[in-house]
């Protein structure tokens, strides 16, 4: 009964979630991997690609690095390339992180009613997510982020020089910003996860996320600074993200790119 029950609630996510290929792979699972990349295959209306694809092919297409080593944080600072990874991406998930929730918490700054403003900051991240699905295909994970965290600086910026009085001005602009910010988001888990091998992926998000963490906590503290000058945190604001912006700028682009499966993938020693 109770393996009955199991199967009823875990039917959806077999579906739509399906383990990864390469760990099926990698635990010999061979058929089960060919068939959730048939259906790939056949949902991107790619099927002429399986034709040669047999299963028995697939168990020669991963390669483990060592199926008993277990990797830890301490890995992602142990090789050249991998520490420049982790320092780019944990300054690029602070910065926008730090940013995105400065603006978010800063509703009251804009001399509009907070609960219009905060209507609007909710609205705007549709269109943003519609702008990254459209645009991070084709013109690039890292233009796309780089691009997003850009724009979000300069309409902080903008929103420096724009006098007080006009509130729906500066409302605007802010909003403007908080939709760039928002496809940002949405593009860095992406970007992310590729950019990190497969081995280490699951310590590299958790890096990242990490680093994001602090950012938020950071951000309410910088709201401070505006008993200082008023606009001493949107400043801060701007730098952070035309930071992490510039930083994202100098990672790899991973669009149609063979994701790295072992450290020695992004070394590039295999």
């Amino acid at each position: 009964m109770l393996d009955e029950l199991q199967d009823l609630f875990c039917f959806g996510n077999k579906q739509w979630v399906p383990d990864s290929v390469r760990w099926l792979i990698s635990n010999g699972q061979v058929k089960r991997a060919h068939y959730y990349l048939s259906v790939c295959a056949k949902v991107n209306h790619r099927e002429e690609f399986m034709s040669d694809l047999k299963p028995e092919v697939l168990g020669k297409a991963i390669i483990v690095e060592d199926e008993n080593r277990k990797y830890s944080y301490v890995d992602l600072v142990r090789t050249p390339r991998l520490r420049r990874l982790a320092l780019f991406t944990g300054i690029l998930w602070f910065g926008l992180a730090c940013s995105y929730y400065g603006m978010s918490l800063n509703i009251a700054g804009f001399g509009v009613n907070i609960y219009i403003t905060q209507f609007i900051y909710s609205a705007i991240e549709i269109p943003a997510k519609l702008i990254v699905f459209f645009t991070v295909e084709r013109a690039g994970r890292r233009f796309c982020q780089s691009g997003m965290l850009c724009m979000t600086a300069l309409c902080l910026f903008i929103s420096i020089l724009i006098p007080k009085e006009k509130a729906i001005l500066r409302t605007a602009v802010g909003a403007l910003g908080k939709m760039f910010s928002e496809g940002a988001f949405t593009c860095v888990f992406l970007f992310t996860t590729e950019l990190y091998p497969t081995v280490l992926r699951q310590n590299g998000l958790g890096y990242s996320s990490f680093m994001a963490r602090i950012g938020v906590s950071i951000s309410p503290m910088i709201l401070l600074l505006e008993d200082f000058w008023a606009h001493l945190p949107n400043t801060v604001f701007c730098i952070l993200a035309l930071g992490a912006g510039t930083v994202a700028a100098f990672l790899p682009e991973t669009r149609n790119a063979r994701l790295p499966e072992t450290i020695e993938d992004v070394e590039q020693t295999r």
